[in-house]
């Protein structure tokens, strides 16, 4: 059996508060994820679903346990790991061009190599003829192709993606969806995919997990057996809508949790 590509361990986050206290974030949460594989992450606000992608990036330390990629420990940021976050993150004063390039350009990839692996993936994510064009003139939904764009340039092993379409229109979302299956079939990355969107896990994930409110654990793991590739008819099969209620079912109670967390605070 081949080696995860992804292994997390026992990890728990705990952050000192103004006042003096602790709160934990994670607490000894373990994952797995196989080579190409897509894992969807989910679960309620503040559960620490975007503390689990910063601790995978090497931004935030764990306070314990261990995270392991291709066999090295994870113990800072690296090339091998690319972001996408909700926010688009584009250096405004590049254009398109200059912004999918800038991460082989510090590696000191040379210029021709460099254009023509920008071009590759501009070409990818439907943006040909947009290179020239700078972060201003384009739509929330190009702007974010170009970070997806600027995030595989760099080839990492991993694909971490925190809310990337959340900022998007309902209609721009599900293409940016089917969009991203394109892009991974094409050149196919482990990616680690955080949403609040259930639809948008089921659709995108080989597995979707879901975490419990904090401290943020590992609730239950649903795993699909839908084809690929996916186009969204997928989403009225009886295996997409079975999952759909089981995940939603979860989160309303780890919601409510928090919920009566702190209507008791306040009583």
């Amino acid at each position: 059996m081949a080696e995860p590509k992804l292994r997390i361990r026992d990890v728990t986050v705990a952050f000192r508060t103004r006042r003096g206290g602790e709160v934990v974030a994670i607490d000894r949460l373990s994952l797995d994820v196989a080579d190409c594989q897509i894992v969807s992450i989910v679960g309620p606000s503040g559960c620490g679903k975007s503390t689990l992608l910063r601790l995978v990036a090497g931004l935030v330390p764990p306070s314990s346990g261990e995270i392991w990629l291709d066999g090295h420990q994870v113990t800072d940021p690296g090339a091998d790991r690319g972001m996408v976050f909700q926010s688009y993150t584009l250096f405004p004063w590049l254009t398109v061009q200059g912004n999918v390039e800038f991460g082989p350009r510090l590696r000191g990839v040379p210029e021709s190599e460099r254009r023509a692996v920008a071009g590759r993936y501009i070409q990818m994510v439907g943006l040909t003829g947009f290179e020239h064009a700078y972060p201003k003139e384009l739509s929330g939904g190009m702007m974010q192709r170009v970070a997806i764009a600027r995030a595989l340039a760099n080839d990492p092993e991993v694909l971490l993606m925190d809310e990337p379409f959340g900022a998007l229109d309902a209609q721009t979302r599900a293409f940016m969806g089917e969009l991203l299956l394109d892009i991974w079939q094409k050149s196919p990355k482990t990616i680690l995919f955080v949403t609040h969107d259930i639809d948008e896990a089921l659709f995108l994930g080989d597995r979707v997990y879901v975490m419990t409110a904090r401290p943020g654990r590992f609730r239950a793991e649903v795993s699909l057996s839908l084809p690929r590739p996916r186009t969204l008819e997928v989403t009225t099969s009886e295996e997409f809508v079975g999952a759909k209620r089981r995940v939603l079912a979860m989160i309303r109670e780890e919601t409510a949790k928090i919920m009566g967390a702190g209507a008791a605070a306040g009583s």
